[in-house]
């Protein structure tokens, strides 16, 4: 079975309230979850909340939310928690969705899950989409991702990796899209480990499964996914969609 969990806080110290803002007549978490919803692939979509006014958005437009506590120290955390709720079993597939990416294409899900299916001992897999915008490769606020020939990250850093020493210009960079899918006995283990030096360095939470000694498959998908960092990215992200 295969859950998509959104985590979805109400506070931000750059765009409070974002889960609520309304991105074409619609709030952004219900965009979102019908994204989610759309996938073949998902059995259950769930907002994992820690705000009553998120709880009641969902449930007005017939979502299914539920809360949790306000001292998780990530999505992660809270996906999991989610999880636990919902008792599933240790080999259940949980689909962790970001909550600001209105526009993301269904079919990534079924990507990302795709390599549980050929590989009985993964873990956890993550989406990435090789830059085409020159601008992201440096803009720290778009994470960059190298990976193995096999597949698996070696390391993701908001600065650009791999770095052109001798001024290259046929490299190919990476940008990672922030969805997750894990097994549920995996997700597990990952909540119970300390933050990470690199972690807590990049603020990026993924660091923590490499920095103990875990693998994340790499999925590259044709599909990018711009997210809603600021309150001007809506206007945006509206154009892109009067453009479908």
């Amino acid at each position: 079975m295969t859950i998509a969990i959104i985590p979805s806080r109400y506070g931000s110290s750059r765009f409070e309230g974002k889960p609520l803002a309304l991105v074409a007549g619609k709030s952004m978490i219900q965009r979102v979850y019908e994204q989610a919803q759309k996938s073949p692939a998902v059995s259950k979509t769930i907002v994992a909340t820690d705000d009553e006014r998120i709880l009641k958005a969902v449930d007005t437009f017939g979502g299914h939310a539920v809360m949790t506590s306000d001292d998780c120290r990530s999505g992660t955390d809270r996906v999991a928690q989610t999880a636990d709720y919902l008792n599933l079993g240790q080999d259940d597939i949980i689909v962790n969705i970001q909550g600001d990416q209105p526009l993301f294409n269904p079919l990534t899900i079924d990507e990302l899950i795709s390599p549980f299916n050929d590989d009985p001992d993964l873990v956890m897999s993550t989406l990435v989409f090789k830059i085409k915008d020159k601008r992201e490769i440096t803009d720290p606020k778009d994470v960059k991702v190298t990976f193995d020939n096999n597949g698996f990250a070696l390391y993701f850093s908001r600065a650009q990796i791999p770095y052109p020493r001798d001024l290259q210009t046929n490299v190919d960079f990476y940008k990672h899209l922030g969805f997750y899918a894990y097994k549920k006995s995996f997700l597990d283990t990952l909540v119970k480990l300390p933050t990470g030096i690199c972690e807590q360095v990049e603020k990026l939470e993924q660091l923590r499964v490499l920095e103990f000694g875990y693998r994340i498959k790499v999925v590259v998908t044709p599909y990018d996914s711009p997210e809603i960092d600021l309150p001007e990215d809506i206007k945006r992200i509206e154009e892109k969609l009067s453009s479908h």
